[in-house]
């Protein structure tokens, strides 16, 4: 019976002796990070950029249409027999 109370010392005795070579290192100071901030957006200038796009894809789009309707015309008269 006395077995398992030796036991039971020796085992606390090397757990106190564990628990004393651990070292515990404070933890690392907290640090607030800031986001990045964006510039703030010029919504005017956005719109007439958008606005300028958008006028230019139009005009081409109209062109590609004449075009198409010249060659469309010239094909036609060619094969009726017009120069």
């Amino acid at each position: 019976m006395t077995n398992w109370k030796a036991d039971l010392e020796a085992l606390v005795e090397e757990t106190m002796a564990f628990t004393k070579n651990i070292r515990v290192e404070p933890p690392m100071p907290r640090t607030v990070v800031e986001p990045n901030r964006m510039p703030p957006v010029n919504l005017n200038s956005e719109r007439d950029e958008i606005r300028q796009r958008v006028a230019n894809f139009k005009a081409h789009q109209e062109r590609f249409a004449r075009e198409r309707e010249h060659f469309a015309a010239s094909q036609l008269n060619k094969m009726l027999g017009q120069s």
